[in-house]
């Protein structure tokens, strides 16, 4: 993996964290939220890695 694509790949997994964050104080069920959003996330990274 290359520096740039680190980047990309990092800043989708950190959206999902923080996604995952906020639904899950708003839900008081941080420790479903939390796990999802990180997935998400770091599977939204790796398609955007894939397009490239």
């Amino acid at each position: 993996m290359r520096k740039e694509d680190h980047s990309v790949f990092v800043k989708f997994l950190n959206i999902g964290l923080v996604i995952g964050l906020i639904i899950g104080l708003l839900t008081d069920n941080i420790g479903l939220w939390l796990p999802l959003g990180v997935a998400l996330g770091a599977a939204l990274g790796f398609q955007k890695l894939e397009e490239k």
